[in-house]
């Protein structure tokens, strides 16, 4: 397995050593990994947190972006960086597990074997931890995005995924693309399995994204999404 891990965090300096930890026990077996943490203009101690972790863990690399810019321009920066072709992501609160990750990777390797097509594998947190409210404001996002869009995907919300490096920078970029991968992909002729992942309560802090700040968003990018499907021409080529 080689696989670059990429972990965009925002104000989560409380997260991150339990975090890395976790990571480098899970990728024990790996023929080789590295960690990315994408440090979105964080104003607490995130970045001396990382500095200091980069002095005893020689796989982990940092990068910082000057201002915050959201969470799909952190992704996109640390899948731009990674060096390996396959990409797992994390979200830095510590909710998502990495102990699945080996076991996502692997069954994308022999899923891919059967469809040359499979570009990811999303994790779908089947039994969440999270409050009553963020669980049904969640669920209503999800039905009505799979609705509109055809994603046939029950959690894009979730930030374990494990995918293809170059398939996915080749995806049109906007803001908040990371919610919309499994509908960027079925329309650039990929294919996308959701898979049964762990999923734990947040240990330190707080959500940095607001239910009504991403339900407002989020209506005016399924809209997007739509006129790009709309748009997608996929030419069969004649050899």
């Amino acid at each position: 397995m080689k696989i670059s891990i990429v972990v965009p965090v925002y104000n989560e300096a409380d997260n991150i050593s339990a975090l890395i930890a976790e990571i480098v026990t899970a990728m024990n077996q790996a023929v080789a990994y590295e960690i990315i943490y994408v440090d979105d203009g964080s104003n607490d101690d995130t970045a001396a947190v990382l500095k200091q972790a980069q002095q005893n863990i020689k796989v982990l690399r940092v990068i910082r972006h000057q201002q915050s810019c959201g969470q799909s321009a952190a992704i996109y920066t640390g899948v731009k960086a990674a060096s390996y072709p396959y990409i797992a992501t994390l979200d830095g609160d510590g909710q998502n597990d990495p102990a699945d990750i080996p076991r996502l990777h692997q069954l994308l390797m022999l899923q891919r074997k059967i469809s040359g097509n499979l570009w990811m594998l999303a994790g779908w947190r089947n039994k969440r931890h999270d409050s009553s409210w963020r669980l049904f404001s969640s669920k209503l996002a999800n039905v009505v995005r799979s609705g509109l869009l055809g994603d046939n995907t029950p959690d894009t919300g979730c930030g374990l995924k494990v995918f293809l490096r170059d398939e996915f920078l080749g995806l049109p970029y906007f803001d908040h693309m990371h919610r919309f991968l499994p509908a960027l992909i079925l329309r650039a002729g990929g294919q996308v399995i959701s898979e049964p992942v762990n999923h734990r309560a947040r240990a330190h802090g707080h959500s940095k994204y607001g239910t009504l700040d991403r339900l407002w968003v989020g209506i005016a990018d399924i809209f997007g999404v739509m006129w790009l499907q709309k748009r997608a021409k996929l030419p069969k080529v004649i050899e």
